[in-house]
């Protein structure tokens, strides 16, 4: 009996109905999944490779429960499987994943306890770990001097006072929704920074697909945070000793939800992104969602355009030398007002507290005015 024909033969194998469009291809489920695979096995090669006397690296996976991290998850799992079941197996990493709980960030959901419970369920042979958003008090030794000189007397920091309670009051002295996100990023790498360090990873590996890379571009140049594209987009050593790498970096957002969608198993881990609403007024919009929706449109029409400006700024090196003072808060460089080139600058006032922090954390401190 002949085979059946196919309408839309998938350009790969040729043996099955295509069923995605990408990149003027078209691809079955599986050559999809092959196809976005290897995009990031390559980049997670380099930890494979054998060096004499070289002890396995340690890995740190923050897994936020959406799309991005949960599908690099994922793959990277897929490929330690796979590994496990050769007789010379060369997995070359140990993985660990943080799970900052969203719940102590925005509004508490029971989903992401749901989440939670599934994706480690989901991947019994890795190890997880859930901390509130509020162990940065715990994780950053010094945060309490570093809010008491950023807030300055907006804020007097009560030890006695629980650590969340702590952390909800310096928030609240924020004022604009650019600042708040902001902080909270800034919070969020201190925390996963932090307990990398703890755990003796030499390496962060973030879900970052390259349309949130070319969003975090724009909006850190927007922010007065261009100095830190060196390493908070870029593949290279942070500030603290501790490696930043983007595996996600050769895919875009709609391509990492394609593969979700042809991934029955990742329906239950994932919690999904709350629809983009036309109603939202663009001044209650921080910079970050401004920026995102932005590129979110406009890579839809030039994907090509959007993806160079995460290639571009991957890039950029650091023009500043190793002893320049750095930012308490967020970890980049302080400089003067006048005489520097794409250095982060500070507002050198009469405010003892502004010396101390970079252009970029100085707009986001109250009543900011620079």
């Amino acid at each position: 009996m002949p085979a059946k024909e196919l309408v839309r033969p998938c350009m790969d194998c040729k043996d099955a109905e295509a069923i995605l469009d990408t990149r003027k291809r078209q691809l079955c489920g599986n050559c999809f999944k092959r196809f976005a695979g290897h995009k990031v096995l390559m980049r997670m090669s380099k930890y494979k490779m054998k060096k004499a006397n070289r002890k396995t690296p340690k890995l740190l996976l923050p897994l936020s429960l959406g799309v991005s991290s949960t599908v690099l998850l994922h793959m990277i799992n897929d490929d330690i499987e796979r590994q496990l079941a050769k007789t010379f197996v060369n997995v070359g990493f140990e993985l660990n994943i943080l799970v900052v709980d969203p719940s102590t960030i925005l509004a508490p959901d029971a989903k992401y306890d749901q989440a939670y419970e599934a994706v480690t369920k989901a991947f019994p042979k890795l190890t997880f770990t859930r901390l509130p958003f509020h162990s940065v008090f715990e994780y950053v030794p010094d945060m309490k001097e570093i809010i008491q000189e950023y807030a300055g007397s907006k804020i007097t920091d009560d030890e006695s006072r629980s650590n969340e309670d702590r952390l909800t009051a310096f928030r609240a002295v924020i004022s604009t929704a650019t600042s708040k996100a902001d902080l909270d990023s800034v919070l969020l790498t201190r925390l996963v920074v932090g307990y990398a360090k703890g755990l003796g990873c030499e390496t962060v590996i973030w879900g970052d697909s390259d349309t949130r890379l070319a969003a975090k571009t724009l909006a850190g140049v927007a922010k007065g945070r261009g100095a830190s594209l060196t390493w908070s987009v870029s593949d290279g050593m942070s500030p603290w000793g501790v490696a930043f790498d983007f595996p996600l970096r050769d895919l875009s957002k709609p391509e990492l939800e394609q593969f979700k969608s042809v991934c029955d198993d990742l329906s239950e881990i994932i919690v999904p992104d709350e629809p983009i609403s036309d109603n939202v007024l663009t001044k209650n919009l921080s910079i970050d969602e401004l920026m995102m929706r932005y590129v979110r449109t406009q890579g839809e029409k030039y994907r090509g355009v959007m993806a160079n400006v995460s290639r571009t700024a991957n890039k950029l090196e650091s023009t500043t030398a190793s002893d320049d003072a750095l930012c308490p808060l967020c970890g980049g460089h302080v400089g003067n007002v006048k005489g520097n080139s794409g250095v982060t600058v500070a507002n050198q006032s009469s405010d003892n507290y502004s010396s101390k922090f970079c252009y970029g954390c100085m707009r986001s401190r109250p009543e900011a005015t620079c």
